[in-house]
């Protein structure tokens, strides 16, 4: 357990970063697969023994033993047995890592899952806005008014009016700049005017 007054998530990058190196260890359960590469090894050649029990292929080069083709030694949530480990510390492969790391957050007495932090003020915005974003086209779906659809009501409604008013020529100050800026424009054939509202009512 860890007790701060400081930010937690200056803590948890800080503990996320202290890692340090581990080797196999037989009689581990592996957490993620170890792969030796290819290339010079260091090791004479009467230590083949440990790759021929692994099948791992190597020749010998000047002296030393050569992995030819990359090998997949140990495979995730298996146990490391005593020739692997003893293997990958002949070639100072060490691919495990060790460090404090946090899993629950306890905060004004809530309790709460660690990755919470790793959510930015940014991160956290977007998901906000995408699930006012759903709520929105939900209420408006539904014909529910909510206080995210009302200006998207209000705006359609507006649309409406201003496709009344270019049918019937009944004309009011808020849609009259909408109208002379419509048939200001040119068309997409190249003359005439783009009548306003023409998706219409609904």
């Amino acid at each position: 357990m860890i007790f701060t007054n400081g930010d937690l998530a200056e803590v948890k990058t800080i503990l996320d970063s202290e890692v340090r190196e581990s080797p196999a260890k037989a009689g581990m359960i592996a957490p993620k697969d170890v792969s030796v590469p290819v290339g010079p090894t260091g090791l004479d050649p009467k230590q083949t023994n440990f790759f021929q029990t692994l099948q791992i292929q190597t020749k010998i080069v000047k002296g030393q033993i050569d992995i030819i083709a990359e090998k997949q030694v140990i495979f995730t949530d298996t146990k490391v047995d005593s020739t692997q480990a003893a293997l990958l510390d002949k070639l100072k492969i060490y691919p495990f890592e060790y460090k404090m790391r946090v899993t629950k957050i306890l905060q004004n007495e809530n309790l709460f899952d660690a990755a919470v932090l790793d959510l930015s003020s940014e991160i956290i915005l977007e998901k906000f806005k995408r699930a006012i974003g759903f709520q929105t086209a939900f209420a408006l779906g539904l014909g529910v008014p909510t206080v995210s659809s009302a200006p998207h009501t209000l705006l359609n409604g507006f649309k409406n009016l201003v496709a009344v008013s270019a049918a019937s020529g009944y004309d009011f100050s808020q849609a009259a700049a909408f109208l002379a800026a419509a048939a200001s424009a040119p068309s997409a054939g190249g003359g005439g005017s783009c009548p306003v509202g023409a998706d219409g009512p609904g």
